[in-house]
Parts: C-alpha cells; sequence; structure tokens
C-alpha cells in the first residue's frame, strides 16, 4: 500500500514505541509474581509509549488535536483534525506475558476516522487503512470474510471484568449468540479483534464500554475491508455511544440483530 504522508508518519511512531514495549514486555515475565510492582510497571511502559507516539506525531503535526488513553485531551490549533490514540491495548495480556496486544493510532477529520494504524508487535503485524484506499497487512489487501450463516462463524467480544456495569447485559448477549454460532473468542484487545474482523480471521465483533481510542482505528479497517460498523444502540454516537457491532456485510444485519435482542 502506498499510503499518505500521514499514515506513514502513523507507522513510524507505531514502530518506535513498539520497540520500547517489545522491550518492557520481555521485562514483565520478571514481574508477574507481584500485581502491585508488575501492574506499576505496565502503567510506565503504556505511559512512555504514548509519550514516544505523541512526540512523533506531534512533532510533524503540532497543529493537530490529541486524544489518547494515558493524558489529556488537547484541542489543537487545527480543529478539524485530531490524533486518537492507545499506546497499549490489551493491558491485562501484557502484564500476564501473553503476546496479544497492540498500539493503536487513528487520524480524525471532521468527525470520521480517515487514517488507521493498528501495530503487532509480537506478529510483526501492521493492520493500516484509508479512507476510499482500502485496508491492508503488511503488504497484503484485507477483505473480511464472506461467511453467510451464523452457524459457521465466530465471534469476540470483551466480556466485562471487576463488577463493570456492563456485565449483566453482555452475558445475556451471549447467551443468546453462542446457540447459534461456531464460537465465541475473548482475546483481550479490542483494536485486535476489529483488525482481525478486517482480515477475515473473525466474522464478528461487539463490545459494551469502549473508549474511542479502543476502536477508532478499528471502525476504519473493518470498513475499508468491507464490512459494517455500527453503534450497538441506535443513535448512539459511534466513538462515544455505549458499544459498538461490526461484522462481515452477508451476516451483520443478523448478527446485529441477536445481539440487540430483535
Amino acid at each position: 500500500m502506498q499510503g499518505s504522508a500521514n499514515l506513514n508518519v502513523m507507522m513510524k511512531a507505531a514502530r518506535k514505541a513498539a520497540r520500547g514495549l517489545v522491550k518492557d514486555f520481555r521485562e514483565v515475565e520478571n514481574l508477574q509474581v507481584s500485581s502491585k510492582g508488575a501492574g506499576d510497571f505496565v502503567s510506565r511502559a503504556d505511559i512512555a509509549a504514548e509519550k514516544t507516539i505523541r512526540e512523533e506525531l506531534m512533532g510533524v503535526r503540532p497543529n493537530y488535536g490529541w486524544l489518547g488513553e494515558e493524558s489529556e485531551p488537547v484541542a489543537g490549533k487545527d480543529p478539524t483534525r485530531r490524533w486518537i490514540v492507545d499506546p497499549l491495548d490489551g493491558t491485562t495480556n501484557f502484564l500476564h506475558g501473553l503476546p496479544h496486544w497492540a498500539i493503536s493510532i487513528a487520524l480524525e477529520f471532521k468527525g470520521e476516522i480517515v487514517s488507521a494504524v493498528i501495530y503487532d508487535p509480537a506478529k510483526d503485524e501492521m493492520f493500516m487503512a484509508e479512507k476510499g484506499q482500502g485496508a491492508w497487512m503488511n503488504n497484503q489487501r484485507l477483505r473480511v470474510s464472506d461467511r453467510k450463516q451464523l452457524i459457521e462463524c465466530i465471534f469476540a467480544t470483551g466480556i466485562p471484568f471487576g463488577g463493570r456495569r456492563e456485565l449483566p447485559e453482555t452475558l445475556q448477549q451471549l447467551a443468546r449468540l453462542m446457540p447459534a454460532t461456531a464460537g465465541v473468542r475473548r482475546w483481550g484487545a479490542a483494536a485486535l479483534d476489529l483488525a482481525y474482523v478486517a482480515a477475515g480471521r473473525l466474522d464478528g465483533f461487539w463490545e459494551l464500554g469502549l473508549k474511542p481510542w479502543d476502536s477508532a482505528a478499528g471502525i476504519l479497517l473493518v470498513r475499508e475491508a468491507g464490512g459494517f460498523v455500527e453503534p450497538e444502540r441506535a443513535g448512539d454516537d459511534l466513538l462515544t455511544g455505549r458499544g459498538i457491532i461490526a461484522g462481515n456485510s452477508e451476516i451483520f444485519e443478523r448478527f446485529a440483530g441477536v445481539i440487540r435482542g430483535n
């Protein structure tokens, strides 16, 4: 894919932050015995990665706005553009030494995501998309799956933990969906779940309680790979509503109907 100048800046920033995170990931295995110590360590890794990404992006585009998980939002001199960044999606996986986590960077223009990068350093898979240019993983064009029967499909979600208020409703959604499918996965990194829908590895994904930095880049990837993404609740904003639903075009309406309880 011949990306724009902005996309190239995003990929460079993701790779630079990844170098520090990969080094930290090797260290985290030595800290697993102490969840507090390891948790503090991972939070420092998170913050350091965001600092690296922010310096790279804002150094090249100083007038753009900023929305990141680990820092205060910045309006920016250019009110039409902002970066939306999750420096470490899948923090719990990272903390436990599970090699399934990613860096997610999106560029928003006038309220719409126009460029997206999701980088999985453990597998060296760089997912990227630009509006109207398709979705790619490294040098491979991505397409959503074409499965047409729910019973043949596998889906992913994030099951709420730690007493979060979305848990009862998510369990009801699982109870409706699981008998009709080939399986549901809980990988622990929403950005990669969306990237996997774009790549046809998963047929669909839904989750309640996401933040904009969890889903912004993945939304564009799925759409540019030929899939559909909608708010979980009709009328909600896609980035700030209570949840999202994504899937291939063949099963989306039925899948969304099951999740919504229609």
